[in-house]
């Protein structure tokens, strides 16, 4: 039997322990002082029972306990409170709570709890542990293939197809923390099952952790619209639950199981110049530096990109429509009109090059449609980018 105590009261958890080890010695006893260092051993060791204080250092032993069945739906749950609160008690039950043990806590009430799990334990384990297993294996081979396909490596002989058929459309999505925080244990836990919840409750998918620091969801969804609410709802929540900084990006749909990879680096380069710009910009903050001159800066560097305002608003923090606002006032010009002024410019030195095609300028500039940019520089410029061309304008 394992069995996991969270407590922050060194007394609490030395107590209970003691008292549980000189009852059942051959009992496995891991011990944490926060929800931090709890999730950190659910993801490492085998544990059949938990007992958790309720309140606690990052999270409250309730929401940990909610946020832990995803992942660990037979663990069996004891609640640990100093409050003989009736909302605390019900709450407890209705999330599956097996008891509720009021501080300080009696070796008599303790060992009866224990004792009763303990069989209830091994009778569930002998009736359902092969099924169990067996399913757990499932899911786990799921995501070790989807994650080594995602990352490029190779998947050996394992057969693919049941993917390909499950998604004939996708989309992706990157929750990506910042690496120089060291325990990620807890957001790690948070960011898979609240991006879980979401996805599952949209439409379907699952989510696999890429490293340490970053995690990928896969979801088949109704539309672009589903794809935009869930993205507002994650970063919503992530911002109320992980207190590390960290960046959210998604593909757009996808109908190509095949580009995956290619896909899943491009929103890896995109989460890291993120986190870069935001890096920059806290550091041109600091010195005085005016908060639309940074974006500036970045528009600058990536002009030629897909660039909306809600993503460079993004990178120095600030709300899109007030973003929006200060831009104007700063520049005279709106964002939208600033950046095609940039590319209609970058575009009349290209059109120099008399060996590049029309085409080929389209693309370095940011439109994929050759129509569409020839429409706007002859809007900008007064005629078509070949008439700028043949008259020789410098």
């Amino acid at each position: 039997m394992n069995i996991l105590i969270a407590d922050d009261e060194s007394m609490i958890r030395q107590g209970v322990r003691r008292t549980i080890s000189q009852a059942l010695p051959t009992c496995v006893i891991h011990l944490a002082a926060s929800t931090e260092e709890a999730a950190g051993i659910l993801a490492e060791h085998p544990v059949d029972i938990v007992l958790t204080d309720i309140l606690m250092p990052g999270m409250d032993g309730l929401e940990f306990m909610r946020i832990s069945k995803r992942k660990h739906p037979h663990l069996q749950w004891v609640v640990i409170s100093a409050h003989s609160d009736f909302q605390y008690a019900q709450r407890a039950v209705k999330l599956g709570a097996k008891d509720y043990l009021l501080k300080p806590i009696g070796k008599r009430k303790l060992l009866e709890c224990i004792n009763v799990l303990a069989a209830e334990a091994l009778v569930a384990s002998q009736q359902a542990n092969e099924g169990r297993l067996l399913k757990c294996n499932m899911v786990y081979l799921r995501e070790a293939v989807f994650q080594r396909y995602a990352l490029g490596l190779d998947t050996g002989k394992l057969d693919i197809q049941p993917f390909i058929e499950n998604y004939p459309e996708f989309h992706l999505f990157m929750v990506r923390m910042e690496p120089d925080h060291k325990q990620t244990h807890l957001e790690h836990f948070m960011i898979e099952n609240v991006l879980s919840e979401l996805i599952e409750a949209g439409g379907n998918g699952f989510v696999v952790s890429l490293e340490r620091h970053s995690l990928l969801g896969i979801a088949r969804l109704q539309d672009e619209a589903e794809a935009a609410r869930l993205e507002t709802l994650l970063e919503s929540h992530l911002k109320r639950y992980v207190k590390v900084p960290l960046q959210i990006t998604r593909s757009g749909v996808h109908h190509n199981f095949a580009a995956i990879p290619e896909e899943v680096a491009r929103l890896r380069r995109t989460t890291e110049e993120i986190a870069a710009a935001a890096t920059d910009t806290g550091e041109c903050l600091r010195k005085g530096m005016h908060t639309v001159d940074v974006a500036l800066q970045y528009i600058q560097a990536h002009f030629t990109e897909e660039l909306s305002l809600e993503k460079v608003a993004s990178v120095v923090f600030l709300n899109p429509v007030y973003f929006s606002q200060l831009f104007k006032q700063k520049t005279g010009q709106g964002y939208k009109d600033y950046v095609i002024c940039l590319r209609m410019e970058e575009a009349k030195r290209l059109l120099g090059d008399p060996h590049l095609r029309l085409a080929d300028i389209s693309e370095r500039i940011g439109y994929q449609d050759m129509r569409h940019f020839t429409q706007v520089f002859r809007r900008k410029c007064g005629m078509t980018p070949t008439e700028y061309r043949h008259q020789g304008v410098k």
